[in-house]
């Protein structure tokens, strides 16, 4: 792994980690993930490679992502606070995210050193899969979308949360009818 990689792979992490201290939900909320996984499709997704059964492994890896992504969002509390948002990532969505992270992180230290790289040669051939780039396409649109997906379903927990905050929680009757 380069420096780079490790650099946007543990900015991605602590990305969470900040929001284990709850604090205001602002766009650096959802604006420093998105620009950070943006620069990582930049610098890596050159095409997206259709032969064999690369597609397959790309939609199995991108969905692994979204499930991780929504279900990191769901379990991150958001609260209203004197007219704030408040954010909170909660264990389980810190584990997740981790879990998505180190298993990207792993996944590669492991084809780099040792015998990973054979071992998913001989799964790629067995399985159809073209070539490393579709590795590659994989992994990071395994990361975008985790990323976005969370983001996304922040978001509209927050303007959920938003909305119940500005309404009132019982009816006001008019008893001028």
């Amino acid at each position: 792994m380069t420096t780079t990689e490790w650099i946007t792979d543990i900015a991605l992490v602590l990305v969470v980690f900040r929001q284990l201290r709850e604090g205001r939900l602002d766009h650096r909320t959802f604006l420093i993930p998105l620009g950070i996984v943006a620069f990582v499709a930049y610098s890596y997704l050159d095409s997206v490679p259709t032969g064999g059964n690369d597609l397959v492994l790309i939609a199995a890896l991108t969905g692994v992502g979204a499930v991780l992504g929504v279900a990191g969002g769901v379990y991150t509390r958001i609260r209203a606070l004197d007219g704030h948002l408040m954010i909170k990532a909660g264990a389980v969505s810190a584990i997740l995210w981790v879990l998505g992270m180190g298993a990207r992180m792993g996944f590669q230290v492991w084809v780099e050193h040792g015998s990973g790289a054979a071992d998913v040669a001989r799964f790629s051939v067995a399985h159809h899969i073209t070539g490393d780039q579709a590795w590659v396409t994989a992994f990071v649109l395994m990361a975008v979308t985790e990323v976005v997906t969370r983001v996304a379903t922040i978001y509209v927990r927050s303007r959920r949360a938003q909305d119940g905050a500005v309404r009132p929680t019982a009816p006001v009757l008019d008893r001028t009818a």
